[in-house]
């Protein structure tokens, strides 16, 4: 049982070392062209040059890059822009990830836009029923001062009638 573990855990080293190898790889492969470019003429500027402050090389590079070129009359190399990219993976689970997450994305600015419309046609609705129940106000009141006017006249008319004597019937 104990060789049993210690081959599990030599299998385990193993794998973490592999797996640290394969991250140093990708991350080296990442570095910028101008940094190592650059991290090369550093070095091969002469013996009457200062050694350069012990550093990581990346940063190294990428901190003397522009100095030394200009120095020797080359053109700086602009840097890589920011937005880099990782390739497209072959595995499954990362594309169906990636589609997911982009499938995701599409439905919330579809959603957000189609709460931006509703909102707009709730509005304009709103508007339109306040402008009814306005108009229906300005209606009634305007029948009512029709039918106030109407109940004077004919007020006023069978006063006149009674004024002159006339029998009024009710």
């Amino acid at each position: 049982m104990t060789q049993a573990m210690t081959q599990i855990r030599s299998l385990l080293i193993g794998t973490a070392l592999t797996a640290f190898a394969a991250t140093a790889a990708v991350a080296q492969t990442a570095q910028p062209a101008a940094g190592i470019g650059a991290q090369g003429q550093v070095q091969t500027q002469g013996a009457d040059a200062a050694p350069p402050a012990p550093m990581a090389p990346v940063a190294q590079g990428m901190q003397q890059a522009p100095a030394a070129p200009a120095a020797q009359g080359v053109q700086p190399v602009a840097p890589p822009s920011a937005g880099l990219t990782a390739p497209d993976s072959t595995d499954p689970l990362v594309q169906k990830r990636d589609a997911d997450a982009k499938a995701n994305a599409e439905y919330r600015a579809s959603k957000k836009a189609s709460k931006t419309e509703m909102r707009t046609q709730q509005k304009a609705a709103k508007a339109q029923y306040k402008e009814q129940v306005h108009g229906a106000k300005l209606n009634k009141k305007a029948d009512k001062q029709t039918a106030n006017n109407e109940m004077k006249m004919n007020m006023e008319g069978q006063a006149g009638a009674q004024a002159d004597g006339a029998d009024v019937k009710h």
